[in-house]
């Protein structure tokens, strides 16, 4: 029985099961999307989801200047900072965290990222999926697609002209123009070159006919 006793082994050791999880959850905070399987990015959910909420409690004291907060305030930001590298042991993204992810989920309670499947792995099948932060709201997408009215305004153009090109050919009268052939060879010296060859051989001919003819006489 497992009392008492949440999370998954996943096959690994206490101290490389911890190493792993602090590794990925310092990916995410830094590049805010990673791909894993779906039983690690669900498990390590859990541990970034309470890491950003060390930094979003502290509230309006992350939008100060550290030299315009008071005493209490600093330690708070000390003790949360503590806090959040018991978990992540990158100071590049805890700062990340503190500077740029916090104040972003000031007004939300928890739910600071998102699990979408994808295909499964080719090696083994297992299921794999996109663990992400959720943008600020009213962010702009990443990718801004491209204006239509400029792009249809240089198509009309374009269209005209080639029409333009067109009406133009037929008007001039610039259409294409097959090459003339060219003139075949006289028929005469083919005719000539045949007899001259031929006629050799007919006098050949006629020479050893004769010359049997007298043989036999």
């Amino acid at each position: 029985m497992r009392h008492k006793r949440a999370g998954l082994h996943l096959s690994r050791t206490a101290a490389h099961r911890k190493a792993l999880f602090s590794n990925m959850v310092a990916a995410l905070l830094t590049y805010e999307r990673i791909r894993t399987t779906l039983v690690k990015a669900k498990e390590i959910r859990r541990l970034a989801e309470r890491t950003i909420t060390w930094a979003r409690r502290l509230g309006a004291i992350l939008s100060k200047k550290p030299e315009k907060r008071t005493a209490e305030e600093k330690a708070r930001v000390v003790h949360a900072t503590r806090m959040a590298l018991r978990v992540v042991r990158d100071r590049d993204a805890v700062l990340k965290l503190f500077e740029e992810i916090g104040p972003r989920f000031l007004a939300r309670h928890g739910g600071y990222t998102r699990i979408m499947k994808i295909a499964q792995r080719p090696g083994d099948a297992a299921p794999m999926a996109l663990l992400e932060l959720i943008p600020a709201e009213g962010a702009e997408p990443e990718s801004k697609p491209a204006p239509k009215g400029k792009g249809e305004k240089a198509d009309k153009d374009g269209g005209k002209e080639a029409g333009a090109g067109k009406g133009k050919g037929k008007e001039t009268g610039e259409a294409k123009v097959k090459p003339k052939a060219r003139p075949k060879a006289a028929a005469g010296p083919k005719v000539k070159k045949d007899a001259g060859a031929r006629a050799p051989a007919k006098s050949a001919a006629t020479m050893k006919r004769s010359s049997r003819s007298r043989g036999g006489d």
